[in-house]
């Protein structure tokens, strides 16, 4: 058995949840780091440590989501190995240009993209990727929504407040709201990659009777849903996410926190409200949805209670180019990395 193989892809796997943390980190930071509630590093300590707690709050419906891509059937090492190093280079690529990119379409097309390489389009599970790919427009268009009636209702919660006072107490309302947001991104993201080395663990061994699979490598199933998998992968992958966002990623910053819309502590209480609410119902449905895509409809839903000029359309514009690409730019990029790794070392 190929051990070096495997070693490597888990290897990958966890680069890639650091580089998610890093990527992604503007999703559950650049308000609270806009509004100057908490200095940058502050903020990513206090992201940080909510994204490793993430490991005692969700069960995992996104990692089972993730894992069931496309057909087990097509499911090869190599196919796990170049949908990884696809989704590392966009995802680095997209951090370089500092474009909000969804990692999770990323992972999602990679994945299909090297198992279409590798036996052709029947073999990817259409409705799932099809379900992850209508939150592209879902996920920002809900988190608006709800981010604006948020807004709304704190406004008349509050209408007859000293709005000095109303300003400090939203500072310190932000900090708990941005610890939800990471929270939910933690679950929500690092589960991805749960899967996809809960995926490469049952290829590695499929075939070996169960009783000879060692306890490290034993991912449960029941009727078909994982249920169970090793806790040195679920605390790996929560730490690699956590340690990625303590790096930062300050060019996707200052696009999320000043771009878009001006943020105010209070904004910033609406839109990570919003966020978080929306990334906890879709991890409950196992629906792997983009932090990013979310917290940018939440940021544009508090920017339209001012009035419709104060969002920048033309940034969210570009932001919508990039989610709309990322998905077959994937696909494209792993075929690509499978056939090359496929032509170099001989692997099947």
């Amino acid at each position: 058995m190929n051990y070096a193989l495997l070693i490597t892809i888990i290897i990958l796997a966890f680069s890639f949840d650091l580089i998610n943390g890093f990527h992604d980190a503007a999703n559950s930071i650049a308000t609270v780091v806009s509004t100057k509630v908490l200095t940058p590093f502050q903020a990513v300590l206090w992201a940080a440590f909510f994204n490793v707690v993430a490991y005692l709050v969700f069960e995992l419906n996104v990692a089972d989501t993730i894992a069931k891509t496309v057909d087990t059937s097509a499911i090869t090492m190599l196919v796990i190995l170049s949908g990884l190093v696809a989704a590392i280079m966009w995802n680095l690529l997209t951090w370089y240009l500092g474009i909000p990119s969804s990692s999770s379409h990323t992972l999602v097309g990679g994945f299909a993209g090297a198992a279409i390489a590798q036996a052709g389009w029947r073999v990817v599970h259409i409705q799932v990727i099809v379900k992850i790919a209508s939150f592209i427009f879902l996920a920002p268009i809900i988190g608006m929504i709800f981010a604006y009636f948020i807004s709304i209702l704190l406004l008349w919660i509050c209408r007859r407040l000293n709005p000095f006072k109303m300003e400090k107490r939203f500072k310190t309302f932000q900090l708990f709201t941005s610890a939800l947001l990471s929270l939910g991104h933690g679950g929500n993201d690092a589960q991805k990659v749960m899967g996809i080395i809960a995926a490469a663990l049952i290829v590695f061994f499929h075939g070996v009777d169960p009783s000879q699979v060692p306890h490290w490598a034993h991912i449960g199933v029941v009727n078909g849903k994982i249920h169970h998998i090793p806790d040195w992968v679920v605390m790996g992958c929560y730490t690699a996410i956590g340690l990625g966002t303590l790096m930062g990623g300050w060019r996707i910053v200052k696009t999320m926190g000043s771009k878009i819309t001006k943020i105010t502590p209070f904004e910033g209480v609406a839109a990570e409200s919003a966020g978080s609410i929306l990334l906890f119902l879709t991890e409950a449905f196992g629906i792997p949805v983009s932090t990013t895509h979310t917290i940018t409809g939440a940021i544009m839903g508090v920017g339209l209670t001012k009035r419709v000029t104060a969002v920048r359309w033309g940034v969210t514009q570009k932001l919508l180019y990039a989610w709309l690409l990322t998905i077959p730019v994937s696909m494209g990029l792993a075929m690509v990395v499978y056939y090359l790794i496929k032509f170099i070392t001989g692997l099947s």
